[in-house]
């Protein structure tokens, strides 16, 4: 969930209060959450899971566990 947690930083472009990041952490509420961070996400998943995922399946996840569960 950590490594998880950095790359999403890395693709959201967040640079501070990183560590404040968790599981339960609702991503839409995070200051550079915006549909472009949502492609990044979306481009993270491909490069570093290999995993293809959906705009509509990011809306369906409410917090950064919901989103982690998804590289399953």
């Amino acid at each position: 969930m950590k490594d998880f947690i950095e790359k999403f930083a890395e693709a959201v472009d967040i640079e501070e209060n990183v560590e404040n990041l968790n599981a339960n952490t609702n991503f839409r509420k995070i200051e550079e959450w915006s549909s472009l961070a949502a492609l990044s996400v979306i481009a993270m998943f491909d490069e570093e899971y290999g995993k293809t995922i959906s705009g509509k399946e990011i809306r369906a996840a409410k917090t950064i566990e919901d989103l982690y569960n998804l590289t399953k």
